[in-house]
């Protein structure tokens, strides 16, 4: 029997329901400590939301709202689907506690979302916070998705992140301390850091306690601090072939039981600078996955235990 290449979302959440689940992104008018002034006015150096944000999520519409039309955009295909309502667009936790829990409430009144998923910044959470969440899983599905980024402290840095390594360390610690599922957020490729250097951070994303992984290339988006900076003094960015080796050797450095969500993101065509690969995400994951077989790679075989 040949090795499991890795332990993908899709087989895994899957597996977590007796029906089909989809995600439902919802912008609820969050905001950033790096953007409203707490740590910086900025933001991150390569950010610009609107890179992940589809047609019908939009701040001006109610949580509600934005539910029920991202529920018929999805049902034409599968009309018995259940939901998650994703809040994805900034920091979903970066809000009193009685605001949120009206959020996620309202969310959770949507009939067919049977849980959340709450992305958000390790610097966005605190430990009456991640008590609360505790309630609220003991409720429903919840999902904690945090975005490291880098564990390079220099790195973070340079792109103006605004927490530490350590601070997402500590972040990720305690809410698996308290039984919530955690994933973590990642990009290959940033600027300042090479191959070796992803290499060494797999090992130190792996020792986290996370349940799930997402990783993507480093992408220059129009309208961003970054694409300036490229512009300027363009660094290296990975071709297809590059970052397919690259992510290969990561994924045989990481723990055989991380569940991996996703390897690349693909960003409108008009905000997008580089790389232009001219692959969808499902045409880039069968390449990787006929290199895996065809080098005999699979998740964990690098890994120190």
């Amino acid at each position: 029997m040949m090795k499991q290449l890795y332990r993908d979302f899709g087989t895994w959440i899957r597996g977590q329901f007796p029906y089909r689940v989809q995600k439902i992104s919802i912008d609820a008018g969050f905001t950033c400590p790096n953007r409203d002034g707490r740590l910086s006015h900025g933001g991150c150096t390569y950010c610009n939301n609107r890179t992940f944000n589809p047609s019908y999520c939009d701040p001006d519409k109610n949580i509600t709202l934005q539910l029920e039309q991202g529920k018929r955009f999805f049902a034409r295909k599968y009309p018995d689907m259940k939901y998650l309502a994703y809040f994805q667009a900034y920091s979903n936790t970066y809000a009193s506690i009685d605001r949120l829990n009206a959020m996620y409430e309202e969310a959770l009144s949507v009939p067919d979302v049977i849980g959340l998923v709450i992305g958000t910044r390790p610097d966005c959470v605190d430990s009456t916070l991640l008590d609360y969440l505790a309630e609220l899983n003991q409720k429903t599905f919840l999902l904690v998705e945090y975005g490291i980024e880098s564990a390079n402290d220099t790195t973070l840095q340079r792109i103006n992140r605004g927490h530490s390594f350590e601070c997402s360390k500590t972040a990720i610690e305690e809410t698996h301390r308290r039984g919530i599922l955690t994933g973590a957020h990642i990009i290959i490729g940033l600027p300042g850091e090479d191959e070796n250097e992803s290499i060494r951070q797999a090992s130190l994303i792996s020792e986290l306690p996370i349940d799930i992984l997402k990783i993507h290339q480093m992408q220059i988006i129009r309208g961003t601090i970054l694409a300036k900076e490229y512009a300027n003094q363009p660094f290296h960015i990975y071709n297809v072939d590059e970052y397919i080796n690259l992510i290969i050797r990561y994924i045989q450095h990481l723990r055989e039981d991380l569940i991996l969500e996703r390897f690349v993101s693909q960003s409108p065509s008009d905000l997008l600078i580089a790389p232009k690969w001219g692959l969808k995400n499902y045409e880039f994951t069968n390449k990787l996955t006929k290199k895996m077989i065809e080098t005999h790679a699979y998740q964990g075989q690098l890994c120190k235990k």
